[in-house]
Parts: structure tokens; C-alpha cells; sequence
């Protein structure tokens, strides 16, 4: 979108009015503005992946429309992400009255409150001064739970009416957050968790776009997009959410998790906001990023974890940052250039997992989280290495396990210890695990572990630990 120098905007209403400038709503804003992108085939929302063809189609047609919108989905979906993006279909400034008294951004040729009115109908156009409120400030974001009528409504100010002002006029008043974002966006997050009493207070702004504060109305015309999200097992409880503000919002949006395992990979990587170079740097053999991602895979569709609650794709992330570290920490430490990452680092994922998997406790499952944790790794080794199986053969890869060897691994063991036991590295290595696994000794290792943790997955090694080494063993 094309910029614009703030200094050279028009400073007062009579320059406002010879710019040509008109006024209209947020939501024809909007539209006008998508529906340019829309001409020139912008990316709507940069940074979102696996939506194209789902989600954001769908928004898009709900905004065409003039709709409110509810983003309907489990946590993780990148809901708040959504709404936020929507500022980037405004437009860059947009003027208002800057005179004192007002508790709005007041459009200049439809003021709402009586401050404004009669500041216009007592000053000329040249010594009406106007600034110019940018975009970024005209979102607003409040999270359900806790949230008071008079947080995001408003309340009579006593101190107000001690001075002698009438409690049925708009001067007693203390505006919340939803009336002071006139002319801007307004999103509540977790709105089956919002005060029914607030709820009330939506649905009159919804439908009348008004405010009643105890029973007193004060009619304004506010200018709102209001957004709302909602993860599906509350939003569908009945009684969280009143049917009235459910058939006034416009339009629903359902989100999801990645539909491929290649785009979960794609958002864990540019989310993670890891350099991977610098000093330490960290080569990541691309198994090692399947298995990561199918950890989630797994717990999404686990009969030991809440499946009402959802696995958060900040799951994926977080486990990610800590192969990520666990690897650099032992690069720096045995000085190995670029560090690779092992299953063995995956034993450092308690730190980032556990809080993040809610147990299914309703069931009959009697398991800790450390217990499923574990066998969400283990089940994610396996199948990622039965797809590696199934494209490469690997017998010759299990071969060289099947004669009496036994390798000792570890998160801190150096690679060299790998390299003696594995002189050789079989051909097909070269080409199964997108990497070389004979070029150096750090890549060998990892490919190392990952035959072995996929070897004992399919029962075909054993395994032991003490004091955190794993030994594999031919049976």
C-alpha cells in the first residue's frame, strides 16, 4: 500500500475539506482496501501458512460482506494472529478532531460526542485542529476471562457526578475500551468465557451499535469491526455464550492445524525465530524436523491427551528451540562445528512439553506426562522411520547393526565415538536422510541414532539405559 508522509497531512478542517478527504466507515474501509489487494494480487496475509485455500478465502468473503467476525478453532490455530492482520486493511491515517474533552477519535465531519459538536458549531474550519491516528493504534485486544462491563463498556463516574453533572448525560460517563476504538477494531479472545452481563453489552453494540451503562442509554453511532475467538468445546456448550450475540455476529471462521506435516515444518521453522547460523551454527538433518513436528501429529490425535483442549502448534515450536539448544550446547562444549541434532537431544523435551499436553483425565488412563510424552516420541520415530524404510529400502543401513555391534549414544557423547564404532557408512545412507551421512562425523551420528531409535521402535534391537546413555544392542 502506498505511503504517506504524516507531516504533509492536512492540519485543520478547512485543510481537511479542501483535500478532498471523505469520511466513511471502518468496515467500507476495509473493503476497499482488501479489494485492492485483492486487484494486485497481494499475499493477504504474510507469514500465514497452510490457509490459502481455506481459511483466509473465507475471510476474505466475510469482510466483502460488512460481516463481525468469530474465529472459531482449538489454541495454536494462530486465531489471534488473524485478527490482528486485518489492521494491515486499513488505512494508514485516518484524521480526527484533536481537541480536548473528547473520549473519541472523532470522525471530523460526524462527531459523536457533544464536546466535539459544539467545538465545531463555536470555531471556524481554519482554527479546528486535526492529527491524524495511524492504523497500528486502531486495534484493540481484550481476553475474556476477568473482563468487567466497565473495562470494556464503561461506567458512571462518581467523581463526576459529585461535581454536578446529570447522571443520564454522557458527560457522567467513563467510556471502556470498545467505545474509546470508534472508528477502529475491536477484538475479545475467549468469548465463551466473557461475563454473560458483558455479553448483554455486546450484543446492544452489535445490534444498535449503542451504549447502555445502568440502564442509561447514550445513543452513539459507533464505528466498530468487532472480532471474536473461541475454541469449539466452550463455544458450543450450551449456555457460554448467549443466542443473542451468537446470531449477531456476521460470519464464522473455523481454523485448523496443519493439514500437511510439510507445513507444520514450514511454521515451526519461521516461527521459531532461531538463527541457525552465527558462531554456534546447527545443521538440522530434515528427519530430525519430521519427528519434531510429528510429536503433535501424535498428541493431537492421542487418547491419553484432552483432545477438547488441543495441541497448541507453540508445542511444535517449543520442542523445536530445544533440539535446537540441546545440539548448540554440545557444540560448544566439544567444540563440534556445525552441531547436529540427535534423538538423544529429544530427551531434553520435558522442559518444553510438559505443561503444554493437558491429559485426558476423564479416561481410564492412569500415565504421567513424562509417560506420555515418551510414547508420543516413540511413536513419532517409528513412523517416521517406517516412511524412510518404505522409500529406501535400509536394509543394508540395519545390516551393519546385525553383527554383534553394540553403540552406546548420548546427548553429550562426541561423534568421534560414533565414528569408531561405524567406520563404514553404507551407499545408501547418502541418499536416505537428505543429508550425507558420510561427509562428517556430526551428521553420522545423527543418522546413526536414528536407525537405532528406529530399529528398536520395530523390535528390532534392544535397548538399555544407565545413567543417561542409551546402549542398543543386536538381539
Amino acid at each position: 500500500m502506498t505511503q504517506i508522509d504524516r507531516e504533509s497531512l492536512p492540519k485543520n478542517l478547512q485543510e481537511l475539506r479542501e483535500s478532498g478527504w471523505h469520511s466513511r466507515s471502518v468496515k467500507q474501509e476495509i473493503q476497499a482496501n482488501l479489494a485492492l489487494a485483492l486487484s494486485e494480487d497481494e499475499t493477504l496475509f504474510p507469514g500465514i501458512v497452510g490457509y490459502q485455500d481455506t481459511v483466509i478465502p473465507e475471510i476474505s468473503i466475510a469482510l466483502l460482506a460488512g460481516h463481525d467476525l468469530l474465529f472459531l478453532g482449538e489454541k495454536g490455530q494462530a486465531k489471534s494472529r488473524l485478527m490482528r492482520s486485518l489492521v494491515r486493511f486499513l488505512d494508514p491515517f485516518i484524521p480526527y478532531l484533536d481537541i480536548p474533552g473528547t473520549p473519541f477519535h472523532e470522525d471530523p465531519f460526524a462527531p459523536l460526542s457533544r464536546v466535539a459538536q459544539d467545538f465545531l458549531n463555536t470555531h471556524d474550519p481554519s482554527e479546528t485542529p486535526i492529527a491524524w491516528w495511524p492504523r497500528e493504534e486502531r486495534y484493540a485486544e481484550r481476553l475474556a476471562p476477568g473482563t468487567k462491563f466497565a473495562d470494556v463498556i464503561g461506567e458512571i463516574d462518581p467523581s463526576k457526578l459529585v461535581s454536578g453533572v446529570s447522571m443520564s448525560t454522557e458527560e457522567a460517563l467513563h467510556f471502556g475500551l470498545i467505545p474509546r476504538m470508534h472508528r477502529g477494531i475491536f477484538a475479545m479472545n475467549e468469548l465463551p468465557e466473557l461475563d454473560e452481563l458483558v455479553q448483554v453489552g455486546l450484543f446492544n453494540i452489535l445490534e444498535e451499535r449503542d451504549v447502555q451503562i445502568r440502564g442509561y442509554p447514550v445513543k452513539f453511532d459507533l464505528d466498530l469491526l468487532v472480532l471474536f475467538s473461541a475454541n469449539p468445546a466452550t463455544y458450543n456448550r450450551s449456555g457460554k455464550v448467549i443466542p443473542q450475540l451468537k446470531d449477531r455476529i456476521g460470519a464464522l471462521v473455523q481454523t485448523h492445524y496443519p493439514k500437511e506435516r510439510d507445513l507444520g515444518i514450514e511454521i515451526m521453522l519461521s516461527e521459531s525465530g532461531l538463527d541457525l547460523e552465527g558462531t554456534h551454527p546447527v545443521k538440522i538433518p530434515y528427519f530430525m524436523l519430521e519427528i519434531i513436528e510429528q510429536i503433535s501429529i501424535e498428541a493431537r490425535k492421542s487418547k491419553y491427551v484432552d483432545q477438547q483442549s488441543g495441541v497448541s502448534a507453540r508445542l511444535t515450536i517449543a520442542n523445536f528451540r530445544t533440539m535446537v539448544s540441546s545440539a548448540r550446547q554440545r557444540g560448544i562444549t566439544l567444540g563440534e562445528n556445525p552441531a547436529v541434532p540427535r534423538i538423544s537431544d529429544l530427551g531434553h523435551l520435558y522442559t518444553s512439553a510438559l505443561g503444554k499436553l493437558e491429559l485426558d483425565l476423564m479416561g481410564t488412563h492412569q500415565m504421567s506426562e513424562r509417560q506420555v510424552l515418551d510414547s508420543l516420541i516413540a511413536e513419532s520415530i517409528q513412523t517416521v522411520f517406517q516412511e524412510y524404510v518404505e522409500r529406501h529400502g535400509l536394509d543394508e543401513i540395519s545390516e551393519i547393526f546385525s553383527k554383534g555391534v553394540s553403540v552406546e549414544v548420548g546427548d553429550m557423547l562426541p561423534s568421534s565415538a560414533y565414528a569408531e564404532r561405524l567406520s563404514r557408512v553404507p551407499q545408501a545412507w547418502e541418499k536416505a536422510f537428505e543429508v550425507n551421512a558420510g561427509e562428517d562425523e556430526a551428521t553420522r551420528a545423527s543418522c546413526v541414532e536414528f536407525v537405532l531409535a528406529g530399529l528398536y521402535s520395530l523390535d528390532r534391537i534392544s535397548r538399555s539405559q544407565h545413567h543417561g546413555r542409551v546402549t542398543y544392542t543386536w538381539e
